[in-house]
């Protein structure tokens, strides 16, 4: 079957190129992202491919199944920028890649904490430097500290496990709960007492409408001063006006982010000659206690290899009827 693949990266194309080969597929690699203006590209295409920074909104999904498309793959967990409903109605079925890596995502979130503690990067450059000096780059143990956990699912459920063994007390909130969680040793509770008694938070929670923005103002006066904040979920969830704020009050006392609301502009492209026109993004650099890195959380060679399977998978499942299609769920 024919596939047309939108933001294509160099990387990925060895691994989807070998899994599509396996199951008899075609790949058209196009390197525009998927909008409302590129949607015409995939005219005669029965299945496109699309990245988590796509746009598929109802005006792009008209277009696509005026051309003829009829199935959405996913090479990504969330499906938060998919428009399910006007896909419903469209009759587009949206299949997607729920867990490609957990322990990508988890692991790239332990190495932000330990970053900004230690403050690693800092002393790196120093040291090229020749600075030896050591003022500055005071940490702490995180043994002593209250980590809090929003969202354990299978990533989520992994940042808990391996901060427990850093021998941190671990609070977690979910709306459902999981006994396995539990008992490594975390402890549910209500998302107020997490964000009142945690000295880290990390966010693994999917963007939804009940969690878009859950870090506002409001939510930041109620955490400890000098919380540090971590966000390798979605960009949404975190409104970044309000952490400037947060930061500026010292009410956040390190910030590590993997991902970014309007970063769909701004991520997976080398802008180093550019001059950065997200006034709200470039205020966040100027912090010494912010780390960003550009959505790498999932990028490791496994993540990679997992994703191109499942979606190949998802593609073949649907050809055949078989009924495997990972589907997101619809209305």
């Amino acid at each position: 079957m024919e596939l047309a693949f939108f933001s294509t990266k160099s990387y990925e194309r060895a691994s989807f190129e070998a899994a599509a080969s396996r199951a008899g597929h075609r790949i058209s690699f196009l390197e525009p992202r998927l909008t409302a203006g590129t949607a015409a590209l995939a005219s005669g295409f029965p299945a496109v491919c699309a990245f988590v920074n796509d746009e598929l909104q109802a005006d792009t999904l008209s277009t696509l199944q005026a051309g003829g498309t009829r199935l959405i793959l996913l090479r990504s967990a969330g499906f938060n920028h998919v428009d399910l409903n006007a896909a419903t109605r469209l009759g587009l079925i949206v299949a997607h890649v729920p867990a490609y890596s957990p322990n990508a995502v988890a692991e790239h979130t332990i190495a932000l904490i330990l970053t900004l503690n230690r403050k690693t990067h800092r002393a790196y450059a120093r040291v090229r430097d020749g600075n030896f000096s050591l003022d500055g780059l005071l940490g702490f143990d995180l043994s002593e500290c209250t980590a809090g956990v929003v969202g354990t699912g299978k990533i989520g459920a992994l940042v808990a496990r391996i901060l427990l063994g850093f021998g941190c007390e671990v609070l977690a909130h979910d709306p459902y709960p999981s006994p396995d969680v539990e008992s490594m040793g975390a402890r549910y509770t209500s998302l107020d007492e997490l964000l009142a008694e945690s000295d880290v938070i990390s966010l693994h929670c999917p963007l939804v409408a009940e969690t878009y923005h859950l870090i506002n103002a409001e939510s930041l006066s109620r955490m400890r001063s000098g919380v540090m904040l971590i966000n390798t979920g979605r960009g949404g969830l975190v409104d970044a006006p309000a952490v400037i704020e947060g930061l500026k009050s010292r009410r956040i006392g390190y910030l590590g982010l993997d991902v970014y609301e309007e970063e769909a502009d701004l991520f997976f492209v080398d802008r180093s000659a550019e001059v950065l026109t997200d006034d709200t993004f470039a205020r966040l650099l100027t912090f010494p206690n912010v780390l960003i890195t550009g959505h790498q959380g999932f990028f490791t060679y496994e993540a990679l290899q997992n994703i191109a399977e499942t979606t190949i998978a998802n593609l073949t499942a649907w050809e055949r009827g078989t009924g495997d299609l990972v589907r997101v769920p619809q209305g």
